[in-house]
Parts: C-alpha cells; structure tokens; sequence
C-alpha cells in the first residue's frame, strides 16, 4: 500500500488593493469596511484586472519552473455559497497563467525528491463566515476579490513528510519572492491535500492491471502545518483501516471522490459532501474581462526579478561560508535575512561570526517582536562592524549580546557603544597576568586538577577561564587568557 497524495496550496497576493477593483487588501479590519459594488457583485459593476497580481504570478511560475503561457483567459466558476457575493468565482480554468513546473524539495537524511507542479492558476478569494456569534453566522466580505493564487501539484507525495517538507519549501519560496506574507494565521496560505492509497505494486502506480485506488479525499482549507500533518496522518489510517474491513470494496471505483473537513479539536475529519467536477461549476470565459498576453520582453523582465532562489543559496552557505545545514536553513527563510548577511561578508566580516549573530542574538529580538531577523533594525554595516570586533578579539561573545541590543536601540557603531559600556577587551599583558593569577589564586583546587593532569582536568580549565572573565568583568580577551593559563598550570612532571 502507498499513500498517493496531490496537494492544492491556495497563496493569497500581498498586493495594496484585490484583483479586479481597488479595494484595500488588508488583514484584520473592521468587517465589510473594504468594499465596493465590484466585489460584492452589484449588477453593472465591471471588473478591471490587477497588474502587479498577474505578474507576482508569474514570478512564482517562473521560480517552480513552469511554461508561463503566451495567452490566458479569466473564466467564470459557479457555485453558490454565502460569501461569494456574485456566485461566480473569476477564476482560471483551462488555460491558466502557469504549467508544468517542478519543486525540489528536502528530505531526511540529505535526501530530496522532485515534486511535479501541474498548474499556477490566479483567482479572486471568496469572503469569510464568522461563526462567533450566538445563534447566528456572519459574512465578512472583506477578502472577497483578494487575489488568489492556486498550485496543483501532481499527485507526486507518497508521506506525511514529503506532503510538510512541500508545504513548508512552498511557504518560503512565495515569502523569499515577496509575493505574499503565507501568515497562515491571517489565512495568507490555506491547503487542500487530495488523499488517496494504492492497493498494488508500487512501482505500477495508475496501472489499472495491478492496482487500485482507494476513494480520493479532499480536505477543504486547512490553514496550519499542524492541520495539515494531522489530517495526512488521520486520513491515510483511516484508509487502511476501511482496507482492512472492506478490502476492494473501498475503492475510488465504488466509492468516488468525497469532500471532507478538519475539526482541530477532535484532531479528526468529517465527512461533507461528494466532490463535485469540473462541469458542476459550468466554466465558461467572463465577457467582462479581456484575456492576458505576455511577451518574452515581459518575461524577461519578471524574471529579472527572481534572482538566487532559496535553496541555491542555502547550498552556498554550506558550501562558501561553511555554515551547518541547520543554520544556512535558517538564514534563507526569507530573503532580506540571507542578504543581511552576504552584504556583511563582502564589507570584509567573517561570515560563520555574523552567522552566530544573526541566529543568537538577533532571533531572539525576531522572536520577541514577532518579526524575521532582517527587520529588528541592525544594518548590514554595523553587523560587519560587530563581527570584526568579535573576531579581532577587541569584545567576547557576552559583550557582543549587549552591543547588539545597543546597536538596535540607538544605529551607533558598535565600537563607540563598547567603549561607553566599558565592554572592549583589555590587551594589556600585564593586566591579563594579573586577572589570571586572581583566579588561580582563588580556585586552588582546580588549578592542582589541571597542574596534576587529573580526569577532570578539562572541565576544571573551563572553571578557571570562567573565573578569569568573572574577575576581568568579561573584558579579557579569551585566547589571551586561555594562553595565560596554560603557561602557568603547566602540568608537573
């Protein structure tokens, strides 16, 4: 038996206005403040197409791959629900703006595996049912007409993990692209997997002659990791479990495809309705809406804008700057974090200091302001400024911590802030001779560990730095005391 799975990942655009008026598109105003007769469906009302939409679009075809199309048309897709306001939904049926695309994605272990993109399609979102009103559910017509871009993959994903590490690679290439915030929260990124198991040969998938499909499930707008994890793993049980009772009479064959939904508190899914076909929607071209034709020259153009896609540069920090594959990843969660550090290295930084930076430090305050590295406020010149300090020896990693903060709160160079704070290391021989001999003279016990070469020698050499640096305040340089104290607890003979 192999989990087959197909994954539909709605972006919502990080555009000022939605995709056929100009209409603020913001999360979190007041209800049905952001709207007006085109994306509320007043008869009469045209729609006029958002550019920059298109080519963010585009943008992402482009970076997955995909043949972005000479001509593409806007058709109507019909449907009835409470926050669809027009009961049409423009949408993109049989000629969408981008096809045929791949996306490598990582797995354990170094492993990867080529997930095939069938389609890129741009769309309007539907508005919003509040249910958090008693004895009522309200509409909020808000996102009606947010511009809405929908990836179908192939139903290439055959795990849990491969189903996580696409989602999570696809979150970071539209935030690296600067397309869309995916703040899943703000419902930026909703998924739809397509759930399914082959009951045959696994090297034989779709052949009818030595297999068959249990029924295929869609789960409707998911909006976190978590659901989406726990909805693969319930649903792909769930399947082995009907196998075990039903055997072939639990197959798509029988049964079809179903709609089914995610209750978080129960961490279980429910089933809605049969899934409806492309003909229960009744496509057909809008008459409002002329088609879109793109040009190699603007191609070209959006193109140019792309530039070193994450996991390129995540392999060139390994590789250039030796960084782990933990803290490269980090770095390329975004692109204006990995920039940071690049415009550091070539002002002359060591790259693994900025790093440790960065990622100490600097994701702390990301962390508690609720923003990426990038935006705590520390520019790239003073970053290699600090770096250079760290590496010349001229502070320690505890002074850094305190200069950071300070560089942040006030942008002045971090050599002007050390000296205020008293935090520049001392070089003075003398002065380092005298710090290490407090502490040698403090700590009798530990000093005779490491003169007599006992067990514990090494954990009580790291006792006595630690004391070093107590009595020096953090000011002496730590090479310098590390030298000091070996030459003075030489072990006896």
């Amino acid at each position: 038996m192999l989990p087959v799975v197909g994954l539909e990942i709605h972006v919502e655009l990080a555009t000022q206005s939605k995709m056929f008026c100009r209409c603020r598109n913001h999360f979190g105003d007041a209800p049905n403040t952001n709207t007006c007769p085109v994306c509320i469906g007043m008869p009469g009302a045209l729609p006029v197409m958002n550019r920059t939409a298109v080519e963010y679009s585009a943008r992402v075809g482009m970076a997955l791959g995909c043949t972005v199309s000479d001509f593409t048309k806007w058709d109507r897709k019909s449907y009835y629900y409470p926050d669809l306001p027009k009961n049409y939904q423009i949408s993109q049926y049989d000629l969408p703006l981008s096809k045929e695309g791949v996306l490598d994605v990582p797995l354990a272990g170094g492993r990867s595996k080529i997930i095939r993109v069938r389609r890129a399609h741009l769309e309007e979102d539907a508005g919003k049912n509040v249910h958090d009103i008693p004895g009522a559910t309200g509409v909020d017509l808000n996102r009606a007409g947010v511009p809405l871009l929908e990836i179908v993959t192939e139903p290439d994903l055959n795990s849990v993990e491969e189903v996580m590490s696409f989602a999570r690679s696809m979150q970071r290439l539209v935030r690296w692209l600067g397309v869309s915030h995916a703040n899943m929260q703000m419902g930026h990124m909703r998924f739809e997997p397509n759930i399914s198991i082959w009951v045959g040969d696994p090297a034989k998938v779709f052949d009818a002659s030595s297999g068959y499909f249990t029924p295929i499930f869609e789960i409707k707008n998911l909006n976190s990791f978590r659901a989406l994890e726990k909805t693969t793993e319930w649903v792909i049980e769930y399947h082995k479990t009907q196998l075990r009772q039903r055997g072939q009479g639990w197959s798509e064959a029988q049964i079809g495809k179903q709609n089914w939904g995610y209750r978080d508190e129960t961490e279980s899914c429910e089933f809605q309705r049969g899934k409806e076909e492309a003909h229960d929607y009744r496509y057909f071209p809008d008459p409002d809406l002329v088609p879109v034709v793109v040009d190699d020259a603007w191609r070209e153009k959006i193109r140019a804008a792309i530039g070193e896609l994450p996991l390129a540069r995540k392999a060139r920090y390994m590789q250039e700057y030796q960084l782990s594959d933990k803290e490269a990843d980090a770095l390329t969660q975004e692109a204006p974090t990995g920039d940071l550090l690049d415009s550091a290295v070539k002002a002359g930084a060591d790259a693994k200091r900025c790093a440790n930076l960065l990622l100490g430090r600097g994701s702390a305050i990301a962390n508690e302001r609720g923003c990426t590295i990038a935006e705590i406020g520390i520019t790239s010149e003073r970053l290699a400024e600090l770096a250079k300090m760290l590496s010349e020896g001229k502070v320690n990693a505890s002074a850094s911590a305190k200069i950071f903060d300070r560089v942040i709160e006030t942008g002045h160079a971090p050599e002007a802030i050390a000296g205020e704070l008293g935090l520049l290391a001392v070089s003075d021989n003398t002065q380092v001779e005298q710090w290490v001999e407090q502490a040698i003279a403090a700590n009798p016990g530990p000093a005779d560990q490491v003169r007599t070469g006992d067990k514990k020698a090494k954990a009580a050499f790291g006792f006595l730095m630690g004391s070093v640096m107590k009595f020096s305040g953090g000011k002496c340089p730590p090479a310098a005391a590390k030298a000091m104290l070996e030459a003075k607890l030489q072990p006896k003979n």
